[in-house]
């Protein structure tokens, strides 16, 4: 088993603590079905918004999924002009057998612009 990390990220259509929450979950679910993945096969998960949401930790949503064993933090995203507003971010680490060249990263919504290039 080796260590793997999976990236994804959701572009929110409005700052609100239940419209973050749904989002995210739907992130993380999609990463770990894509992937094959179940919450054990998670070392840990960084959760990064951009400077422009303010209702919620990302992190909340994953502890409603019952990821409640797992460390996760949330970090604020550079503010940076022309960037895609209102997005959260996840870089998770996980233990899987698939090699990095089939791992699935999740770019949902309009947020698959900001990886054209590995975005399932």
């Amino acid at each position: 088993m080796a260590v793997r990390a999976v990236r994804g990220a959701v572009q929110l259509e409005r700052d609100e603590a239940g419209h973050m929450d749904d989002q995210v979950r739907q992130l993380l679910t999609a990463i770990l079905e894509r992937n094959a993945l179940t919450a054990d096969d998670l070392i840990s998960v960084w959760f990064t918004a951009t400077p422009d949401l303010h209702s919620d930790f990302p992190a909340a949503a994953a502890r409603g999924l019952g990821i409640v064993d797992v460390p996760l933090i949330c970090a604020q995203e550079l503010d940076i002009a022309g960037a895609l507003p209102r997005v959260v971010r996840i870089l998770a680490h996980i233990e899987s057998d698939l090699p990095k060249s089939q791992i699935a990263h999740v770019y949902l919504g309009a947020a698959a612009a900001l990886r054209k290039d590995i975005a399932q």
